[in-house]
């Protein structure tokens, strides 16, 4: 009797435990990033990383640590071994990527486009 009640506290305490492609599939869209986009990162096809976070199954180490790479988080984190230090919404992780892509343009296209931002922030600040 003892020992049937003992396991069931265990159950209860013990809480459900995110599954390695619910993971990776939620640290991946917190990076704004589709299956496809993390794949051509990571050197492999959308279907790969699509299995991955559908079957459950965790990758070879040597992909795990390009994922986690990509991701921004250390592999203890992707599997779980530690809570994610800090996900962003996707909100934030579509201005992230637009950021990303301003970063790519030529030095003076950047500076207008801060202009015409500080410009409208100013405005907005004013109102």
């Amino acid at each position: 009797m003892w020992l049937l009640q003992r396991s069931g506290d265990m159950k209860k305490k013990a809480k459900r435990q995110e599954a390695f492609g619910e993971r990776l599939a939620r640290i991946r869209k917190s990076r704004g990033l589709t299956q496809a986009e993390l794949g051509e990162a990571v050197g492999v096809s959308q279907r790969v990383i699509a299995y991955y976070e559908t079957e459950g199954e965790q990758p070879p180490g040597a992909l795990l640590v390009d994922l986690a790479r990509v991701l921004a988080v250390s592999s203890d984190e992707l599997l779980g071994l530690q809570d994610v230090a800090a996900l962003t919404t996707p909100k934030t992780a579509r201005l992230i990527k637009r950021l990303q892509r301003i970063e790519e343009l030529p030095v003076s296209d950047q500076k207008a486009l801060l202009k015409f931002l500080d410009a409208l922030l100013d405005s907005k600040k004013a109102s």
